[in-house]
């Protein structure tokens, strides 16, 4: 569960990450790296739509800087994974909501990756 979100920073299970992320489900957390920073293309979700999740949630930043290219959405939204775009204080939140309440009414949490830009 993602715990906080401050300009610069996010903790996840008490550890705080000072670097772009990308969360998934399980709890697991890497590295998110963008060919250009405020710029998310297909190249930059590749990875997390591979993985196959029911939907990811983009966090764009404190105030909504990085935007999402239209192909990156097509290339989500073409293989069925729902997509949230949000500014990364919503987007977090947005995560937490779609991991936990899918745990209380399915029994299993939903497999939702994030991917959250955690400045501008």
């Amino acid at each position: 569960m993602i715990e906080d979100y401050q300009f610069g920073s996010v903790t996840i299970d008490g550890e705080v990450y000072t670097h772009d992320v990308e969360v998934f489900w399980t709890d697991d957390v890497f590295d998110w790296w963008r060919k250009e920073s405020h710029i998310i293309d297909v190249e930059d979700i590749i990875e997390a739509v591979e993985q196959k999740p029911e939907s990811i949630v983009i966090g764009t930043g404190q105030s909504g800087m990085a935007k999402v290219t239209e192909e990156a959405k097509k290339f989500i939204t073409a293989r069925g994974i729902k997509l949230f775009i949000d500014p990364t204080e919503q987007a977090v939140k947005t995560f937490n909501i779609r991991k936990e309440e899918s745990q209380e009414e399915e029994g299993r949490p939903e497999k939702v990756i994030g991917l959250f830009h955690l400045t501008c």
